[in-house]
């Protein structure tokens, strides 16, 4: 199923250990779920152990995180992170990342990812016969980088998906990147 479901986004969630300390991770099983309120979902896993994987904990502990959509010059960085590492390590030193204050939330945002959203917990639900838990977040702040805004010929500002150049999930340890982008007109 995963490799006919795709490409899939990539959350690179960013959520805080008791210890002080940053984890990041990347997860496939991500989508926005509703717009008012702004809502998002990412579906988390245990580790190979079985344990619980430290997002889950994390957020369930302290209720905010981070979602980042990194771009192709970063996926090196984001399967680094996908490794599995003791509980507490963390990840954003491991792969030697810097972090950038992101204002208004309480937690910072990965430099270099161009999408951040800020979230807080909105709720979990647990599904699966190997439990999978679906996390829920209210997005509180987003930073978009000012590279990949423009602004269109009604004078909107409009996201340039091209200049995100998010990473999408193939299966195994494939990724796509952008290619062509087509637009097909709603008025038939």
């Amino acid at each position: 199923m995963t490799q006919t479901i795709l490409p899939r986004p990539v959350a690179w969630v960013l959520s805080e250990h008791e210890n002080g300390k940053y984890n990041l991770a990347p997860f496939s099983y991500f989508t926005a779920v509703c717009s008012d309120p702004p809502l998002l979902m990412i579906s988390v896993g245990h580790k190979p152990d079985g344990e619980l994987k430290d997002t889950y904990r994390n957020i369930l502990e302290r209720k905010n995180f981070v979602v980042h959509l990194a771009h192709s010059g970063q996926a090196q960085q984001v399967t680094r992170t996908a490794k599995t590492l003791p509980q507490g390590v963390s990840e954003v030193e491991d792969a030697e990342l810097n972090l950038l204050p992101f204002a208004n939330a309480p937690l910072p945002r990965v430099e270099g990812a161009r999408i951040a959203m800020d979230c807080e917990l909105y709720d979990v639900q647990e599904i699966g016969n190997k439990p999978q838990y679906l996390i829920f977040g209210r997005v509180r702040n987003l930073f978009i980088d000012d590279v990949a805004v423009a602004v269109d010929a009604k004078g909107r500002m409009k996201v340039d998906a091209k200049k995100i150049d998010p990473l999408g999930r193939l299966g195994g340890v494939e990724y796509v990147t952008f290619g062509d982008i087509l637009s097909i007109s709603r008025e038939l």
